[in-house]
């Protein structure tokens, strides 16, 4: 038996939408009457399918093969083109199905298909993308739910598109400022490991038909470089085994905690990724509250966008103490991972009203804090770099000329 979706209104005024089963689309709209119902819209749902499946033997709705989930970029062009639209005024499936069109064959295009099938179902916007976890995430999801039950889904949408956008803007200019510094590092160990594996044992062989005693340094040397030509494999494994190492701890809570505990406390890094994760947890806090989430959901919320177990515990300690009745000042200030600026300016906002404004304005100023951090760091890498190589290839000079010297005694 044919399904029909419909539109209908019910005698209070709201708005419902569902489906029906009905041999004709005229005894669908008897039996919603029948229910009390005023239809405004109803349509077939298996109609609609058909023509899905029409459209996917030409190809065109074809889902495309993929791995992983979605890129940041690519979901914060989608974001601020969908508020666009909806701030144009066009209906919103109309908007997803012409942001689906201009998608190229990816994860997004598949996980937007399945969005447009579940709201053209009946699903709400927010309820259809809960269903896509690679595109859109708890906090996603959170503001555009905000966004409909408030009537406001194109202001959200743009808050969100703003947030994205920020987010994008600062990790671009973290990793432009650290392309240079790896990139030299990078050539230094192809070069010094070059000198170890080629040039060095040719050294070694001279000495030895020399037969004269060499100095304890140009030993080390010719030891260090016997290592790297024997286990050279060891400088690919051992970055890769550390990496698995700590994925491996991080499995577990308390391994995970103290993990996150050590990074914070790496100098100069440590205080960059403190840093960060502040500017990131207020932005996302301060955004959610702004678009009407209730507090305790926001700050379930802007835990998970931590990353991190330390703020994590600290967080569902101020979760419990909200629950109780304090204030977020109170318990922030007792879990110590901000400082005092931070806790007075949520303790005005709180007081004022504005907690939102107050958010976003730290988040504003710990990104510059970023900013200034990352420059600092790139800066003071280049001197350090120049002192280490200086010392490296010193080393291999003297270590390699010290027995050459000796010998050119023993000759003369």
């Amino acid at each position: 038996m044919p399904v029909f979706q419909y539109e209908a209104m019910d005698s209070t005024g709201l708005e419902v939408k569902d489906t029906i089963e009905a041999p004709t689309e005229g005894e669908a709209q008897t039996l919603i009457r029948e229910k009390g119902f005023y239809v405004t819209k109803i349509r077939e749902k298996e109609r609609k399918k058909k023509s899905k499946a029409s459209g996917n033997k030409g190809g065109e709705n074809k889902k495309a093969f993929t791995i992983g989930g979605v890129k940041a970029k690519k979901l914060c062009t989608f974001t601020r083109s969908l508020s666009t639209l909806q701030d144009a005024g066009l209906p919103l499936l109309r908007s997803l199905r012409i942001l689906e069109g201009q998608e190229k064959p990816g994860a997004l295009k598949n996980c937007l298909m399945d969005v447009i099938e579940d709201v053209e179902s009946g699903n709400t916007l927010s309820e259809a993308m809960a269903k896509q976890p690679k595109a859109f995430d708890n906090l996603y999801v959170n503001m555009v739910k905000a966004g409909e039950a408030g009537g406001a889904l194109e202001v959200i949408l743009q808050r969100l598109a703003e947030f994205k956008e920020r987010a994008q803007s600062l990790k671009r200019k973290i990793t432009g400022a650290m392309i240079y510094p790896c990139a030299v590092i990078g050539v230094a160990v192809m070069i010094v490991s070059f000198i170890m594996v080629f040039i060095i044992p040719k050294f070694k062989k001279i000495f030895e038909d020399f037969d004269t005693e060499l100095p304890e340094m140009t030993v080390l040397l010719i030891d260090m470089s016997d290592w790297m030509t024997n286990y050279w494999y060891m400088l690919f494994i051992a970055p890769v085994a550390l990496f698995l190492f700590v994925k491996i701890v991080r499995k577990n809570k308390t391994g995970a905690f103290v993990v996150d505990w050590v990074s914070l406390r790496i100098p100069l890094v440590g205080k960059i990724l403190h840093l960060g994760i502040i500017a990131r947890v207020t932005r996302t806090l301060g955004t959610l509250i702004a678009s009407g989430v209730p507090i305790l959901e926001a700050l379930l919320i802007a835990r998970d966008t931590s990353g991190n177990h330390v703020f994590e515990r600290a967080f569902d300690n101020i979760y419990a103490a909200i629950r109780e009745g304090e204030t977020i000042s109170v318990p922030l200030k007792e879990a110590r991972i901000v400082d005092d600026m931070v806790v007075n300016m949520v303790d005005v906002g709180e007081e004022t009203g504005a907690l939102d404004d107050m958010l976003y304005r730290i988040a504003d100023v710990y990104d510059e804090l970023v900013e200034v951090k990352v420059e600092s760091l790139v800066s003071l890498l280049e001197p350090i770099m120049v002192v280490v190589l200086g010392l490296i290839v010193g080393f291999i000079v003297i270590a390699l000329f010290l027995p050459l010297i000796k010998l050119l005694n023993d000759l003369s």
